[in-house]
Parts: structure tokens; C-alpha cells; sequence
């Protein structure tokens, strides 16, 4: 029936939104519950990670996006969900380390010992779930309407985001320029159709350039 993305909700959960202005690359890297790289940290920070992730599924399980859900859990320990259609669900519950997945990757379909100690579940105690704020994460909105928009607004919103968080991370512009920035491009690359592999090159150099093109009249 449905499939759910769990996102932590990042190091900026709980941070008044007067204040994410003037959060920094370090404050947005230092994520509560996961040692990541800096890229993917801030995208935590963001929720764009989990955006990507929607479209991903969509694409990967050809589910329609109503299909997909994302709920906050701010423990990450629930890393996933599948809802059946007898109103029974499954999870996959484990330790947040990047180790597990990424040894499942490589040892598919067996199960390998990755170093990862055991879920203790006295130690976890409890685990909550929470509504995404889609104003607090515009992020998360934009990649759900990119998907609804479908051709090429997927590969835009990617590209920009990487030109954005570029930028922040360099110290060149605030940590809410990001969304900012997303989707001044996503309204001017409206309508864009891919049909082969060069139409994909071109949607993603077209959205870098007019990214770094919004970038100066971001700082200006």
C-alpha cells in the first residue's frame, strides 16, 4: 500500500527558524545521530536527502508518489517501512552506521558481520514519529513537486542542489539560500523533457549554470 522514508530530521529538528539564517558548515555537518560526508550531512540538514530518496522509490518500485510517505524519526533506528494492504507494516530497524547498508550492498543477498554492535532495544527505550514541517524543510516540498512535475525537474533539482550546497559549504552564502536557490531554478527550467541520455547532460549543465547564475544575485 505504502512505502516510508524515515529522516532523522538533522542537526536543525528543534532550531527556531529566525535562527537557520545564520547556522554554519560545521553546525549543518555535525548531524546528531550519523557520521556522513559533508554533502550528504547538509542534505540531511535540509531533508533533501530524503526528497532524492522519494523520487528514487518512485522510480525504483514504479510507485506513485502519494505511495510514498516520509515521517521524522528522530532516534534513527526505524531506517525504513512498508505498509501492506491488510494494515500490517514492516520495518527494518538497526544501529544508525553506514556500515550496515553499505555491507549489504556488497554482500547481497547474504548478511556479512560489518563491525556494527547489535540493536539493544532496553538501550533505544522508545521510538517517536513525527509529520515532516514542509515549511521548516522546503526542500523535501520542492522534490515532491519536482516528481509531480516530472521530464527533467528531477535532474534539476539535483544539480542545482549540489551547486547550492557547494556554495554554503564554502562559506559563500546562508544555509537557507539552498531551497531559495532550488527553486528559482525549478520555475525557470519549467517544462524541460528528457528523452535520452544527452538530454539529461543537458538539463543537469543547463540547471548548474543557471544556478551559479542565481548565485550572484543571491550574495548581491
Amino acid at each position: 500500500r505504502r512505502l516510508w522514508l524515515t529522516a532523522s530530521g538533522g542537526p536543525f529538528l528543534r532550531t527556531e527558524s529566525a535562527r537557520l539564517a545564520a547556522v554554519t558548515p560545521e553546525q549543518a555537518c555535525a548531524h546528531p545521530n550519523w557520521v556522513m560526508g559533508r554533502k550528504i550531512s547538509v542534505d540531511s540538514a535540509t531533508l533533501m536527502n530524503k526528497g532524492l530518496e522519494v523520487i528514487e522509490a518512485s522510480f525504483l518500485f514504479q510507485a506513485d508518489r502519494r505511495r510514498i510517505e516520509v515521517v521524522v524519526h528522530p532516534q534513527s533506528v526505524v531506517h525504513s517501512l512498508v505498509e501492506y494492504v491488510d494494515g500490517s507494516v514492516l520495518a527494518q530497524l538497526g544501529n544508525p552506521d553506514m556500515r550496515t547498508p553499505i555491507a549489504h550492498a556488497l554482500s547481497y543477498p547474504e548478511r556479512i558481520d560489518a563491525g556494527v554492535e547489535p540493536l539493544d532495544l532496553f538501550g533505544v527505550g522508545a521510538l517517536s514519529f513525527e509529520r515532516p514541517d514542509l515549511e521548516r524543510f522546503p526542500c523535501l516540498r520542492l522534490a515532491y513537486e519536482a516528481l509531480d512535475a516530472g521530464g527533467a525537474a528531477p535532474i534539476v533539482l539535483n544539480a542545482v542542489n549540489e551547486v547550492a550546497v557547494a556554495r554554503f559549504l564554502e562559506g559563500a552564502m546562508p544555509f537557507t539560500a539552498i531551497p531559495e536557490m532550488v527553486e528559482r531554478v525549478l520555475s525557470r527550467l519549467d517544462g524541460l523533457m528528457v528523452n535520452s541520455l544527452d538530454d539529461v547532460l543537458s538539463a543537469d549543465a543547463e540547471a548548474r549554470r543557471m544556478a551559479r547564475e542565481q548565485f550572484a544575485t543571491l550574495v548581491n
